[in-house]
């Protein structure tokens, strides 16, 4: 378009041109390249340009200066410009012909393939975390292993926090696409984009968490234990529900099973804020128990973002008509509190700690 446009500009600046004689002619065409082509520089400063028509405002001024300037020196202008066009023509045919049938490369495609991963890297960490943070190499029960475990995970979510330039770039290429597979003419694709600044915001999170793990909390082991239960459910089961929405968005179903996992995390939330209403804090060093305490209330920020996230998905489930199974339709009934029995060793424990045992029925 951009091509055809400039072409067709170019031809009637030579014309204009010419109504004013030999002389004038260069200064009429000097001064409307000079006056398009500023227009055309300055509009790719415009945000909505530059993001979408960038790459055409740059060729419509190559072939608006090709047409008119060679036209000055050249008598079969339309003979210049219908060659300039034909090969424009063929090239973008060829490049749409292989990049579609011969070698498909889909940039919506890929865009949904990286906020799938980049939702499975965040839950990697968190599933793995409550491990790592609450191991205490010191005790006498636990017995160090020589080999060193994998890892990796713990890393992997840096490249979320970096992404931002690619999702942006493969959602403006996406919009342009044809449907093509389960992806819709209109596939919702600034969806994604919401997706995935949530996403970053809760790598953010994750790289406040990921700080302590550089240092063994040296917190008093009574304190630590008190936590550790549901500190470590809230990051498991957290990580669960990302997993989830990972494979709904990836097999274009509806996210109907994370709200489980979702309303664990919030019971260990509910935990944790009773669990530090009931301890006796000045029992503790303060400066001691300071790390824990913060570890607690970002896995409590975290479960927060991973709600924003399953609301944002479930509107891309929405928009683009994600599949729904049978059971997604009906209103869920109300479920029997999965816990276990405590014993009577555990109720003396937490009656001198000053908890109360509820039971659930």
């Amino acid at each position: 378009l951009a091509t055809l446009l400039a072409g067709v500009l170019g031809i009637g600046a030579n014309y204009l041109a010419n109504l004013f004689g030999t002389k004038v002619e260069p200064i009429v065409l000097g001064c409307l390249v000079f006056l398009l082509v500023a227009a055309a520089t300055f509009s790719r400063f415009i945000p909505h340009i530059k993001k979408r028509y960038d790459y055409g405002v740059l060729i419509f001024i190559l072939t608006f200066s090709l047409v008119v300037v060679s036209g000055y020196r050249v008598e079969k202008i339309i003979e210049l410009a219908h060659q300039r066009l034909s090969t424009i023509l063929i090239g973008g045919a060829t490049c749409m012909v292989i990049s579609i049938c011969v070698c498909p490369v889909w940039a919506g495609e890929d865009l949904h393939n990286l906020i799938v991963s980049n939702l499975e890297k965040l839950a990697c960490f968190l599933e793995g975390f409550g491990g790592q943070i609450f191991e205490h190499p010191l005790d006498e029960d636990v017995v160090v292993s020589t080999n060193e475990p994998d890892k990796s995970f713990l890393i992997a979510y840096k490249s979320v926090l970096n992404s931002k330039a690619t999702e942006e770039s493969l959602a403006n290429f996406a919009w342009w696409e044809p449907g093509h597979g389960k992806f819709r003419f209109s596939h919702p694709w600034k969806q994604y984009l919401k997706i995935g600044v949530l996403m970053r915001q809760c790598g953010y999170h994750i790289e406040a968490l990921n700080a302590y793990l550089d240092e063994k909390f040296q917190a008093p082991s009574k304190f630590s234990k008190r936590v550790q239960e549901p500190c470590t459910k809230m990051s498991s089961e957290a990580g669960k529900a990302l997993k989830e929405l990972a494979q709904s968005v990836k097999t274009f179903s509806w996210p109907s099973n994370c709200s489980m996992h979702l309303q664990t995390c919030k019971k260990a939330v509910d935990e944790v804020n009773m669990m530090l209403k009931a301890s006796m804090v000045g029992e503790f060093d303060v400066l001691e128990i300071i790390p824990i305490i913060t570890v607690a209330s970002i896995l409590i920020e975290i479960v927060k973002c991973v709600e924003t996230i399953f609301v944002a998905i479930e509107e891309l489930s929405e928009q683009a008509h994600f599949k729904k199974s049978l059971n997604d339709g009906e209103k869920s009934q109300p479920h029997i509190h999965g816990g276990a029995v405590a014993s009577v060793e555990d109720h003396e424990e937490q009656e001198d700690k000053g908890f109360v045992t509820v039971v659930m029925v």
